[in-house]
C-alpha cells in the first residue's frame, strides 16, 4: 500500500497487518477448495439479488522455514536451497500446479531489504492514539476524494449496493483508508515481499507470520499459473496487498468477483471489480444488510468491562442490558440490531489516557475481517458516515 517515502506511516500501519484484506480467519462457509482454475467460477451461497463467492482455505504449506536476517536463498548453482526446494514440491502438489512452474517462479524471487525492514518490530512500544489514528484516516483529503469517487462511480456503485446490501458509503470509505481511491496501491514487486517475508520474516519469535506469507505466496504462484495475473511483474504494498482494495492473493482468489461483467478481475485498474469485491468480502465475513455499524447504545461502566478484543461478536443485547447498557433516545426498540450478537469496540488513546467505547454489530466485525484492528474498522464507519452525510445518503452508523 506504501510508497518507501512514507515509511513512518508503514511501520504504524504494519503494526496491525493494515493495508489487506487476508485470509487470516475463516469466513463463515461450508465450500470445498475448487480444482486449480476454477476459483474464478465458483459461488458458494446465494443472498439478495447474486451469489456470494467465499471458497474455503486450502491447508497451509507445511514444508519451507523462516529466519530472520536470512538473505541466502540459494546453493551456488542457483538451485533452491533445500527447505525452499521442498516448499515448491509441496506448492506443487497441493495447488496441481507443474514443478517446474512453481521452482522457476521462485528462482525470479529476489530478497526486498525494504519489505522487510517495513515489517520489522519497532524498538520500545508505541502508544496507541485512537485521535491520532482517525485524523490520519478521516481527513479532508479523504472526505473530498471520497466525495468525487462516489460522484464518478455512483451508478456502478449503487448496483453493487444494492446486489450486496452493503452501503455504498463503506465500500467507498475502505478504498479510501486502503489506498485513497486508488492513488496509493504500492510499487513493490509482490513476488518478492511475499518471498522475503515467507523466507526471512524479521521476527523469529513469530513463525506464524512467516506462514501466513508462505501461504500467500504459494496463493501468488497459483493465481499465476490460471493466468489470472502475471506473478513476474505484479506490485502491491510490502506486505503482499494488490490494487485499489489492497487484497492480498489469496483474498483475490476466495473473495474477489468480476463487477462489470466483463469477464475479468482486475483490482488494479477497474474499480467497478474493486468495489464488488469489498461488497462481496464484506458479505461472505458477515456483514448483515440493515444493521447499522454501530448499535445506538450507552454502556455503562460493567458493560465496558464486556471489551474482549476479538473479531467475533459474543454477547447478546440481554446480557448488555443487564449489565446497564441502555438504548439512546427514547425507543427502546431500537430495531433488528438487538437481535444480532454484539461485541464491545475499545478505542485507547494512551497519550491522552481516554477510551472511547461502542458497540460493534456484525457489521463492525465484518470490517475487522479486513484489517483486525478495531482502530481501522472504526475509522472507516467514521469515514463512511462522513460521506454518507456529503453525499445525502443514510448514516450506516
Amino acid at each position: 500500500m506504501f510508497r518507501p517515502t512514507r515509511i513512518l506511516q508503514a511501520v504504524l500501519i504494519a503494526l496491525s497487518t493494515a493495508g489487506c484484506a487476508t485470509t487470516t480467519s475463516q469466513a463463515p462457509s461450508t465450500a470445498t477448495k475448487p480444482s486449480s482454475g476454477a476459483a474464478f467460477q465458483t459461488s458458494v451461497k446465494k443472498t439478495g439479488t447474486v451469489a456470494i463467492k467465499a471458497l474455503a482455505e486450502p491447508a497451509s504449506i507445511q514444508a519451507g522455514e523462516s529466519r530472520s536476517g536470512r538473505t541466502q536463498f540459494f546453493k551456488l548453482n542457483d538451485e533452491l536451497n533445500d527447505d525452499i526446494a521442498s516448499y515448491a514440491q509441496e506448492v506443487a502438489t497441493v495447488r496441481k500446479i507443474p514443478l517446474d512452474v512453481v521452482t522457476d517462479m521462485l528462482q525470479q524471487a529476489q530478497y526486498n531489504e525494504t519489505a522487510a525492514k517495513l515489517m520489522r518490530p519497532t524498538k520500545g512500544r508505541i502508544k496507541r492514539s485512537w485521535v491520532t489514528y482517525k485524523k490520519r484516516n478521516v481527513d479532508p483529503a479523504r472526505i473530498q476524494g471520497g466525495v468525487q469517487f462516489w460522484q464518478k462511480h455512483r451508478l456502478a456503485l449503487d448496483q453493487i449496493s444494492k446486489d450486496y446490501g452493503v452501503p455504498p458509503s463503506i465500500i467507498v470509505a475502505i478504498l479510501g483508508v486502503e489506498t485513497v481511491y486508488g492513488k496509493i496501491m504500492g510499487d513493490f514487486k509482490v513476488l518478492d515481499a511475499l518471498f522475503t517475508l515467507g523466507f526471512a520474516y524479521p521476527d523469529d519469535s513469530r513463525p506464524e507470520r512467516g506462514q501466513l506469507f508462505r501461504d500467500q505466496l504459494a496463493d501468488l504462484i497459483e493465481l499465476h499459473y490460471q493466468g489470472e495475473l502475471d506473478a513476474r511483474i505484479v506490485q502491491g504494498s510490502f506486505a503482499g496487498a494488490m490494487g485499489m482494495s489492497q487484497f492480498m492473493p489469496g483474498s483475490l482468489i476466495r473473495y474477489a468477483v468480476d463487477g462489470d461483467g466483463d469477464g475479468r478481475i482486475d483490482l488494479r485498474n477497474n474499480p467497478a471489480d474493486a468495489m464488488a469485491s469489498i461488497a462481496n468480502f464484506l458479505r461472505a465475513h458477515g456483514w448483515e444488510p440493515g444493521l447499522p455499524v454501530f448499535a445506538p447504545v450507552e454502556l455503562s461502566n460493567a458493560s465496558k468491562a464486556m471489551v474482549d478484543g476479538g473479531i467475533y461478536p459474543k454477547l447478546s443485547w440481554a446480557q448488555l442490558n443487564n449489565a446497564g447498557a441502555t438504548v439512546k433516545g427514547q425507543s427502546q426498540n431500537a430495531g433488528p440490531w438487538q437481535q444480532a450478537q454484539l461485541g464491545v469496540v475499545n478505542l485507547v488513546d494512551e497519550p491522552r489516557n481516554t477510551t472511547e467505547y461502542r458497540l460493534g454489530t456484525p457489521n463492525f466485525f465484518a470490517i475487522t475481517h479486513y484489517n483486525r484492528s478495531y482502530f481501522y474498522a472504526s475509522s472507516v464507519a467514521d469515514l463512511a458516515a462522513e460521506l454518507a452525510k456529503q453525499m445525502g445518503y443514510g448514516n450506516p452508523n
